[in-house]
């Protein structure tokens, strides 16, 4: 099971978990996987106590960090303009009545006034004001062996530093264009994510997608397979297809060790495959996630057309801090990808990690004795 990347990173299976949670980060960390944790929600300042409370909790292995720096976002370059309170301002008042209305009618009540400041926080925003810092940051974790970007190609300068420092670069990828793109710039891992995958995705199905990506870059680059895996079935399909390794990411949602609401757990165990849609609705680019009563709002004759990134995810925050106040089931939802239709039960993190490779082992078990008979006539 063991492969050119699980060397290159000292770990046992090549089982990638991408999580905003620093405990599932952890655990599967300590099961052998290799834990990622997602930035997106934490300013450096948090992030250094994320990064600081997963070094103490998993020795000498080794972890990654994953960050959502897209190409093409209002207020790129940073400055005065792209501040939150600037991007803020551009949200046209329609939007703002469109929201409120939606939010008054189901029922949620305003976010008091006594709570203080909303700190904002959105795919696409703040960047350029704390990107390189938190880079910087990972840099200083001697354990931090791979930063990721989830958005195309990471901005030169943390190809640059990260190489500096011996700490390999991945990118997700939709179309073997853009892993073709992403190794020329020196990129050193292709996460090659399927429209299946929970976040931001493409329109190609993994099963397509993967060989099409190991054929156009797997000479030069490792590829990681993202989107519709959670099992050792799933993950023994995409190695067959040329992957080096599984990238997961909505399986750890339903793990013990998530930090999620209860009522988004409810919403996810009950969900069907179906019900992971592909909308703007959440940050401004196309992302899977949870239908709930925000995605239908905007899928309405009415709605106005979603804002660019990071506007929209600005006008979700602000609309998440009065819905996830008081636990709305209805608009509990979550980024997740259509794999979770067939999880029905929560499970520790390492369960998780170990069924895969069970799973796996019996796959191939299973292949051998195929190949055997065929073998034999």
């Amino acid at each position: 099971m063991r492969t050119e990347i699980c060397d290159r990173l000292g770990i046992e299976f090549p089982i990638f978990a991408f999580s905003h949670c620093r405990d599932v980060v952890a655990a599967v960390t300590n099961a052998g996987g290799f834990g990622v944790l997602g930035a997106l929600a934490f300013e450096p300042e948090r992030l250094a106590i994320e990064l600081d409370w997963i070094d103490e909790h998993v020795g000498d292995r080794s972890y990654g960090v994953d960050f959502a720096m897209p190409q093409v976002y209002v207020g790129k370059g940073g400055g005065e303009d792209a501040t939150p309170e600037a991007l803020a301002a551009m949200i046209p008042d329609e939007y703002r009545d469109f929201v409120k209305q939606t939010l008054d009618d189901a029922g949620i009540p305003p976010r008091p006034d006594d709570l203080g400041p909303l700190v904002m926080k959105a795919a696409g925003l703040n960047v350029d004001a704390e990107g390189p810092d938190q880079v910087e940051l990972c840099l200083t974790h001697p354990n931090v062996k791979m930063i990721v970007n989830a958005l195309g190609p990471p901005p030169p300068y943390v190809i640059q530093r990260a190489h500096e420092c011996g700490v390999l670069v991945g990118a997700l990828a939709g179309l073997p264009v853009h892993a073709e793109r992403q190794v020329a710039m020196g990129v050193d891992v292709v996460v090659a994510q399927g429209t299946e995958a929970g976040g931001h995705c493409g329109e190609i199905s993994t099963m397509v997608l993967i060989p099409q990506i190991v054929d156009a870059v797997g000479d030069q680059v490792p590829v990681l397979a993202a989107g519709g895996i959670a099992d050792g079935r799933q993950m023994a399909a995409a190695m067959a297809l040329g992957a080096q390794g599984a990238w997961c990411g909505s399986i750890w949602l339903l793990t013990e060790e998530a930090d999620m609401a209860p009522e988004v757990t409810e919403n996810l165990l009950a969900a069907g495959s179906r019900d992971f849609i592909r909308s703007r609705s959440m940050t401004g680019k196309p992302a899977r996630q949870l239908r709930t009563a925000w995605t239908e709002a905007w899928e309405q004759p009415d709605a106005p057309t979603p804002l660019p990134m990071p506007l929209q995810g600005i006008l979700y925050a602000e609309a998440a801090s009065r819905f996830t106040r008081v636990h709305a089931k209805e608009f509990g939802g979550s980024p997740a990808g259509q794999i979770l239709g067939s999880v029905d039960k929560v499970k520790p993190a390492r369960q998780v990690v170990l069924d895969m490779v069970e799973g796996w082992i019996d796959t191939m078990a299973g292949l051998n004795a195929l190949a055997e008979r065929a073998e034999q006539g």
